[in-house]
C-alpha cells in the first residue's frame, strides 16, 4: 500500500477553517486537490501533516501561521498615490491586483481607499491565521518523470493546458 511520500501525487477533499469555524475553502462539490509531496506546491504544515498516512484516511489537522502563510507583516502594507490606480475602472476595497518585482508576482489587496491616497496590503490574506483541515487522502500514486520535472499542471495553474501550449492563462510556466 502506497503511503504519502517525497514524490508521490497525493489526491485528498479537504474542507479548511479559520478559529471561528468559518469555512475558507473546500473541495466539496468539486475536485479534490492533487500535489506532488516534497514539491512545495502546497503549505509546509499541511504536507507534514500529510506524510505517512495512505488512501482513506481521514484526519483533522491546525496549522500555525508560521507553517501556513506566515505571520502578518506591517511592513507588507503601503500607501501609493490614488493617482497610480487612475487607469483602473471602480476600484473598491477588496480589490485584489498583481503586481511584479524582483521576486515575482504578489498578490496586492485593497484595504482602504482615501481622498488622495490608496492602501495594499501585500500579506497572504490568510497570513496570521491558524488554519484548521479536515481531510481525507483519495489517491496516491507515483509521479511521472515530466510531473517531476514540470508539476501536474505544467503552466502552473488548473487549466488544462501543459507547458509549452501557449495556454496563456499567465500561470507562470518555467519551462
Amino acid at each position: 500500500m502506497l503511503k504519502v511520500e517525497e514524490n508521490k501525487v497525493v489526491t485528498f477533499d479537504y474542507t479548511l477553517t479559520n478559529d471561528s469555524g468559518a469555512v475558507l475553502d473546500t473541495s466539496e462539490n468539486s475536485e479534490p486537490l492533487s500535489y506532488i509531496h516534497g514539491s512545495g506546491e502546497i503549505i509546509p504544515g499541511l504536507e507534514a501533516e500529510l506524510l505517512g498516512k495512505a488512501v482513506g484516511s481521514k484526519f483533522k489537522a491546525t496549522i500555525k501561521p508560521e507553517d501556513a502563510y506566515g505571520l502578518r507583516l506591517d511592513n507588507c502594507i503601503k500607501k501609493i498615490s490614488k493617482e497610480q490606480l487612475a487607469h483602473l475602472p471602480n476600484i473598491e476595497v477588496g480589490m485584489q491586483l498583481q503586481a511584479y518585482d524582483e521576486q515575482g508576482m504578489q498578490i496586492l489587496t485593497i484595504v482602504e481607499i482615501g481622498d488622495s491616497e490608496i492602501t495594499l496590503d501585500a500579506n497572504h490574506p490568510l497570513a496570521g491565521q491558524t488554519l484548521h483541515f479536515d481531510v481525507e487522502i483519495v489517491e496516491i500514486r507515483e509521479a511521472t518523470d515530466e510531473e517531476l520535472e514540470f508539476g501536474l499542471h505544467g503552466c502552473g495553474s488548473d487549466c488544462g493546458e501543459t507547458c509549452g501550449d501557449g495556454c496563456g492563462c499567465g500561470g507562470g510556466c518555467s519551462c
